[in-house]
């Protein structure tokens, strides 16, 4: 605490600081201490701030908002405090700044006056969904959430139809089952995702299945609480793979260790091969000889 108090003496710092995306228990001790000490604290809805600074016993002393419709006037704020001296925390209403949330501009800002700008680690919906989801994480790219219309909701679309690795994605529940149609009809209805919901609350809860799967029951089942969609790789593997490259695929997934069942999904799913066919490919890759 004492190094804490020191740092902030210096010169003025802006925090950026992680705060639970569910279970309030998921604050850290640091972040606890950096609320405590801090000047000023900025938060995107202070209603919902005040009821975790209560609960960890911060004395906050200037609790400000800061979102998307006053991030302008407040940057100028803020950048005024810093250079006076002053130390600023910057929270969302849930897990890590500027993902998804207010904030970047007035990062740039601080930067750009050259003043300290510190994160504060902590939890993060899209990591949390991401390490927990089963698809391969390295790499991912997070998308935030979809646009809901337009050209650039379809710019986006046509970059995940080809996406070679896993996507992390933010829906709001009552648009979910649409967003699973639209991705079923475009991006195949055999691809593999998984919706992660409620994720560090009482009803947390990882269903994953196909495309087309999870668009059928989540017609049938509005999800509540806050959602993040996990979507696996795109093949790389045109539909329609002549057999005599059906096999090399097939021998290389052996040589990265793939089970005999994984290479027959793959070539039925991605190759188009009959079941008994992908069967018969798989066991030559794994004789290491033709047919």
């Amino acid at each position: 605490m004492r190094a804490l108090e020191s740092e902030m003496s210096s010169a003025g710092i802006l925090y950026l600081v992680s705060t639970p995306i569910g279970n309030l228990g998921d604050l850290t001790h640091r972040a606890v201490e950096v609320l405590r000490a801090c000047d000023i604290i900025l938060a995107e809805d202070t209603r919902r701030t005040r009821v975790l600074l209560e609960h960890y016993a911060v004395a906050f002393r200037d609790l400000r908002s800061f979102h998307k419709h006053n991030e302008a006037a407040r940057c100028e704020e803020v950048c005024a405090a810093l250079a006076a001296g002053r130390s600023v925390a910057l929270v969302s209403d849930s897990g890590t700044p500027l993902i998804s949330d207010p904030g970047l501009r007035l990062v740039r800002a601080a930067q750009a006056a050259t003043e300290r700008v510190v994160p504060i680690p902590g939890a993060s919906a899209a990591l949390a969904a991401l390490v927990a989801c089963g698809l391969d994480p390295q790499p991912f790219t997070f998308f935030g959430f979809l646009p809901r219309s337009g050209p650039k909701r379809r710019e986006l679309v046509a970059e995940l139809r080809e996406l070679r690795h896993t996507a992390v994605l933010f829906e709001a529940p009552q648009r979910l089952a649409r967003t699973l149609v639209e991705f079923a009809g475009e991006l195949g209805e055999n691809r593999t995702a998984v919706v992660a919901r409620e994720l560090t609350k009482l009803h947390e809860e990882f269903r994953s299945g196909t495309l087309g799967e999870l668009a059928a029951y989540y017609q049938e089942h509005v999800p509540k609480g806050e959602v993040v969609l996990c979507l696996e790789a795109a093949s790389a593997i045109p539909a329609g793979l002549p057999e005599a490259d059906a096999l090399v695929v097939a021998r290389r997934m052996t040589q990265e260790g793939a089970s005999s069942k994984e290479i027959v999904r793959v070539l039925r799913e991605e190759c188009g091969l009959e079941r008994n066919r992908a069967y018969a490919i798989a066991l030559q890759a794994a004789e290491g000889k033709l047919a």
